[in-house]
């Protein structure tokens, strides 16, 4: 009786520990980096795994890893002819499936037995292959994992070396090397498109809310200079972000509810073996959720929604190619209702709305050569009205934008050495502009603009990749760019390296860049003295800049890289004050690359110079022995030149930037098999500049007079800013659920936005930006 007791117990034993077990699937294929076909027979295995754990590409390249139990795990993939590759610190959860698409490099030295040694030295390498400096892969779970970026890879790239916030944390503006937001590039699948973020202006590359998910995002590539050939219309940066496949397999949903908004996933096969698949996310503001089943947190007198949509339609073709249909759609409103029985007259209406959609089809023209192209067509309006008790417009604005695009290339591998890409961008640009202000000191209604029609742009570029040897890789390319409105054409020669040197390596990146302003300040115009209007700044040329880069990667040890890079940018062709014969202070200092958004009616000139000139520091420990380490530091100036050719610090020049961010996860739990991950990130950079303010003269005045003889003169204090997440994920035999917590500058610092007069106090004032700002959510995968 004793042994059968026994045996029933320890049947239970370890049918317990099994049970305790969970398990998940790895499943990807992979390609070779240039041709983008598939690599068959690369084997594919989970370093350290007892058994061992692995699996064999087919003939389309596709692999699939079974009962791998949850947790970390790094992948280490081989195929002969090719560089190995180590994926490290995959993150594996009872809830869903990992899908990798994963590129090898081939070889140069063409090798029977492949020697893997586990390394973290192309961790955080850009996806883009013909990036060679100052480019970095966002992935993400890094998104998810850095403190406080509420899934915003806007808000992500913050730590990264010679990035800073615009001066508001409220807006995820991203100011890159003392360059203006305004000369970032977005771009979705392989195209530009529209400012992709919730609360934005008009001109602007930033928001208040991304549009963006994490559920339906892929890795993605963020540019700070000397970007490839590939790319036009950007001065500062490029935020190149691509959308992932959903599983083809299995369906998988999410749901996760947040203070900063509801969203619900979905992705799964679209016919069962057809390798078709589609993922989707929506998101609806909690806020406005809330308000709608009368609680209204914010009162009765304002009203603020945003919801988003985004998904992906992956569609292999066979012979015919593979199609994607992809799209993301935003929209926001944001409403003030006056209370009369208080003597409040102000009331505002603001909409604003974006969407873009594309087709993408690849086409493989044989093993060497794919075409790629896309269709897509994109609309982008925000709608403000502001006005006294619905009587009289203080401002009325009203703008449109469309635009159909139509972009190519075709990717062709002579050998390991040699590649060439050759590409075409048409882009038709539609426009539906109006606005217009009242000005109460001559009881007159003034419109700034009233225009409706269109233009194109035209792009192409090429770029030839060289490998001498596996040591050095050359990068060489053209782009060219031409604007129909104007007439206007630039052509811009780019070059970029990689050198391999010891355990480290060289990198370096010159070029030309250009970018076009907002199509309001084309359009703008004004009225002239006899009652006709002009179109002032139709002929306006685009921003150019030259940028030149080099820097240095060092490995230290197999999870720690050292990396500093030195550039220097000269900027020229800067929209400045048109008018020689002015002679107000303010507008002989005006330039664009003071501005986050907007346009003006006035009258502009190319005539303006500037220059960002600095050294940048990355101290990293990759994600690995569950932790990780960041540390960055930047030092450098930002100078401008107005229409009076004096040299001034650009509102940018903070002169530093420093940066720590670090985390750590912890297993809890039966077997281990939850995770609690702590992280922080600590900012602490030279404030943003404006002129200083004249006391006397506001005194007499009674309102905030500025020095702008001085413009730009005088460093606000100071930015510090520490902000912590927390989030504890616990697996189940068919979900994950993760709560977590994330708190925006957790000591309450009150970083100054701004200083002004106060005749009330007779004193200036600093105004302060957010203070402590949390978001408590919760996730479930299942």
């Amino acid at each position: 009786m004793n042994r059968i007791i026994c045996i029933i117990l320890f049947t239970c034993t370890l049918l317990s520990a099994q049970a305790q077990q969970r398990s998940q699937t790895i499943r990807g294929r992979i390609l070779d980096d240039q041709s983008q076909t598939p690599v068959v027979g690369a084997t594919v295995l989970i370093k350290d795994s007892e058994p061992l754990l692995g699996a064999t590409t087919d003939t389309e390249g596709y692999f699939a890893i079974r009962q791998v139990p949850i947790g970390r795990h790094t992948l280490q993939i081989s195929s002969i002819g090719y560089e190995p590759r180590v994926i490290p610190e995959l993150l594996l959860g009872s809830g869903k499936e990992v899908v990798l698409e994963v590129k090898l490099r081939e070889s140069l030295t063409q090798m029977q037995e492949v020697v893997i040694r586990a390394s973290d030295a192309d961790k955080g390498k850009a996806i883009n292959e013909l990036a060679t400096v100052s480019a970095r892969s966002l992935t993400v779970e890094e998104t998810s994992r850095y403190a406080a970026t509420f899934d915003d890879p806007a808000r992500a790239v913050l730590t990264y070396a010679g990035v800073s916030t615009g001066g508001d944390d409220l807006l995820n503006e991203i100011v890159i090397r003392g360059n203006s937001p305004k000369g970032l590039l977005w771009r979705l699948e392989g195209v530009e498109i529209p400012n992709p973020n919730h609360f934005a202006n008009i001109g602007s590359s930033a928001g208040g809310i991304s549009m963006l998910s994490n559920n339906v995002l892929g890795a993605s590539d963020f540019y700070t200079g000397a970007f490839p050939a590939q790319y036009g219309n950007a001065s500062s940066g490029i935020f190149d972000l691509s959308l992932r496949k959903g599983n083809f397999e299995k369906r998988e949903h999410a749901f996760q509810a947040g203070l900063l908004g509801i969203a619900a996933a979905s992705e799964g096969p679209l016919a069962k073996g057809s390798r078709a698949s589609y993922v989707l996310n929506y998101r609806y503001s909690t806020l406005a959720l809330i308000d709608k089943v009368g609680i209204p947190i914010l009162g009765d007198q304002e009203d603020v929604t945003f919801q988003d949509l985004s998904f992906k339609l992956h569609l292999p073709a066979g012979k015919s190619g593979v199609f994607s249909l992809w799209g993301l759609a935003g929209r926001n409103t944001y409403g003030y209702q006056p209370d009369e029985s208080n003597g409040d007259w102000w009331h505002e209406e603001n909409t604003h709305q974006m969407g873009v959609a594309g087709l993408t089809h690849t086409f493989y023209l044989s093993h060497d050569t794919y075409v790629e192209s896309v269709m897509s067509a994109s609309s982008y309006s925000i709608d403000n009205l502001i006005d006294s008790l619905y009587l009289r417009p203080e401002e009325d604005e009203r703008f449109q934008e469309g635009t159909l695009r139509f972009s190519t290339y075709i990717n062709h591998k002579f050998n390991a050495r040699h590649s060439l890409r050759v590409g075409f961008i048409g882009s038709r640009l539609s426009y539906d502009l109006y606005s217009q202000e009242y000005f109460p000191e001559q009881d007159q209604l003034v419109t700034y603009i009233d225009e409706a029609g269109n233009t194109g742009m035209l792009q192409a570029y090429a770029n030839w990749q060289v490998r001498p040897s596996e040591a050095l890789t050359l990068n060489g390319g053209m782009h060219y760019t031409h604007f129909a409105l104007n007439g206007s054409s630039y052509v811009e020669p780019r070059i970029g390296f990689r050198l391999k040197s010891g355990k480290g390596a060289i990198t370096g990146g010159a070029g030309l860049h250009s970018r076009m302003e907002s199509l309001a300040l084309y359009m703008a115009e004004k009225e002239n003295t006899d009652g006709t209007t002009s179109q002032l700044n139709k002929d306006l040329d685009f921003l150019r800049a030259a940028h030149g880069v080099i820097g240095y990667e060092m490995p230290l040890g197999t999870d720690w890289r050292l990396k500093t890079e030195v550039y220097y940018q000269y900027l020229y062709d800067v929209p400045v004050w048109g008018q020689d014969t002015t002679t107000n202070p303010f507008l002989q200092s005006f330039s664009s690359l003071n501005s986050f958004d907007g346009f003006t009616p006035e009258k502009l000139s190319n005539r303006g110079t500037g220059s960002n000139y600095g050294i940048e520091f990355t101290l990293e420990k990759f994600f690995t022995n569950q932790y990780y380490l960041m540390a960055t530091a930047s030092l450098y100036e930002s100078r401008y030149k107005g229409i009076d050719g004096v040299e001034r610090d650009t509102r940018f020049n903070g002169n530093f930037i420093y940066n720590v961010m670090g985390g750590r996860e912890i297993k809890v739990g039966k077997g281990g098999n939850n995770l609690l991950s702590l992280n922080g990130r600590a900012i602490f950079a030279g404030g943003k500049r404006e002129a200083p303010i004249l006391l006397q003269e506001s005194r007499d005045l009674g309102y905030t007079v500025y020095n702008w003889n001085r413009n730009f003169e005088q460093r606000l204090s100071n930015y510090m800013r520490f902000d912590i997440g927390i989030s504890y994920r616990k697996n189940k035999e068919r979900s994950s659920s993760i709560w977590a917590l994330n708190i925006q500058n957790v000591l309450g610092r009150s970083n100054e936005y701004g200083r002004y007069y106060s005749s009330f106090s007779d004193t200036i004032i600093s105004g302060s930006q957010v203070g402590i700002f949390p978001n408590l959510s919760y996730r479930v995968e299942f």
